[in-house]
């Protein structure tokens, strides 16, 4: 006679976990790796500048090339909650004297200017209104 308390107990434990939709409802924090890239800074990049500026304008590189070190590359990865994850690679080539011959940006950057929900300006100053009203 234990059997039917068993059976149910199974079903109610494959019941639970079968159907389960907790992964989306779990908070996820985004996650931004190596270097943040911003396209006003990619935009003052010119060939011609030194190694020394372009570490002042960019910050230190990711990954340098382990077989020259005329290469530097750049890489921004960002993870937002369940999205997938977004990575940008920029790539600054040098010659002998540590200037800079050429640079690839693999995709283009986001808009600066673009506003998040998490960048709102609050007013300080709420509107002044008679103590009476309540609404």
């Amino acid at each position: 006679m234990q059997l039917k308390p068993m059976i149910s107990a199974v079903c109610l434990a494959m019941a639970v976990s079968a159907c389960s939709s907790v992964d989306k409802i779990v908070y996820r924090i985004d996650v931004p790796q190596g270097n943040y890239l911003q396209s006003y800074e990619v935009e003052q990049l010119r060939v011609g500048m030194n190694a020394e500026q372009v570490q002042y304008l960019l910050g230190t590189p990711v990954l340098t090339d382990p077989f020259s070190a005329t290469t530097w590359y750049y890489v921004y990865l960002e993870q937002r909650g369940y999205q997938k994850p977004d990575q940008h690679t920029l790539t600054v080539h040098f010659d002998n004297n540590r200037t800079v011959t050429s640079f690839h940006l693999d995709r283009p950057l986001p808009d600066s200017d673009q506003v998040f929900e998490n960048n709102t300006i609050i007013d300080a100053q709420p509107a002044k209104s008679p103590w009476w009203k309540f609404w």
